[in-house]
């Protein structure tokens, strides 16, 4: 078997390790790339294989629009520190405009090519875990469009243009003009990330966590001493509200914190004389749902200085 400098070269890229480290594995594995980087983990010489272990919750949010089209995506990192950096940052802004131009999920965006490298997402995303020194991934990715009308964004806690800590894309389907639709989807972004709906509509909720709701109410009722047909008759009542919490055109706007965001989107329609709907949202939240577990930091620096 004869090993090229390429096939050594991507190897090193995609886990991390020394170059002698890998061209061993190529020969250990007869040039089997995937087996050769199970070899690295074996032997413990994979930089990559050692970070994929640590928690990454940190990163950032991006997002990229186009006219009708928007793409948002998280990516992660160990450190908020990462998140400042210009490598890292050029990145995540990079994947989702890819994400944008390509209209991918997550699998098929690493396989892209990553712009101006010569290598794809997935070895850049290796590439950049070995020289900054941190575990990163890839978490989440979204992709939105409407036939006419506008996708409107918005990023909370920015550290740069279309980076944040969390991002909004609301899509705005009407004939009307994009500079007639803006404004409105701005204060709907905006109100999106203050409230964090779970669905567009009623009928969208997820139907599991409608009937959780639903059982607990109920067993609320039960315990309160109600017999169980009143109690379910009460809880239709109580269902209601929890629909006004979590459904974005059942809420009441934040921002005049009197009309509901169907109503806005219905006194919209009538003042452009043409219809106006929206059509989705999507919210991504840093390190949403990731367990981090609380070091004593004190405790880490001792430990680290060799102090009891």
């Amino acid at each position: 078997m004869t090993l090229s400098a390429s096939m050594v070269k991507e190897l090193r890229e995609k886990s991390g390790a020394g170059m002698m480290d890998c061209k061993k594995a190529l020969v250990e594995t007869n040039g089997n790339m995937e087996d050769a980087i199970d070899w690295l983990r074996k032997q413990g010489l994979s930089a990559v294989a050692k970070k994929s272990s640590r928690v990454a919750a940190e990163g950032l949010i991006g997002i990229s629009i186009n006219g009708v089209q928007g793409a948002i995506v998280e990516i992660n990192s160990e450190t908020d520190f990462v998140a400042r950096n210009e490598l890292f940052q050029n990145f995540v802004k990079k994947c989702s405009d890819l994400v944008l131009e390509h209209k991918s999920d997550i699998e098929a965006l690493k396989a892209l090519p990553f712009p101006d490298t010569g290598r794809s997402v997935d070895q850049e995303l290796s590439n950049n875990i070995a020289t900054i020194g941190e575990n990163m991934n890839i978490r989440r990715v979204e992709y939105l469009e409407v036939s006419e009308g506008v996708l409107v964004s918005y990023i909370h806690n920015k550290i740069k243009d279309d980076l944040g800590k969390l991002g909004v894309i609301v899509a705005i389907e009407s004939q009307a003009k994009q500079s007639q639709l803006l404004e409105v989807g701005k204060q709907i972004a905006m109100h999106i990330a203050a409230t964090s709906p779970k669905s567009l509509n009623i009928e969208d909720l997820d139907s599991d966590l409608v009937s959780r709701e639903r059982e607990v109410l109920i067993e609320q009722a039960i315990s309160s001493g109600k017999p169980k047909e009143i109690a379910e008759k009460m809880v239709q009542g109580r269902m209601q509200k929890f629909f006004q919490e979590v459904v974005l055109n059942e809420q009441t706007s934040v921002i005049d914190g009197e009309t509901k965001i169907k109503d806005i989107i219905k006194n919209l329609s009538n003042d452009l004389g043409a219809d106006v709907q929206i059509k989705d949202f999507k919210i991504l939240k840093l390190g949403e749902g990731i367990e981090v577990a609380e070091n004593d930091f004190a405790a880490e620096v001792a430990a680290t200085a060799g102090m009891k």
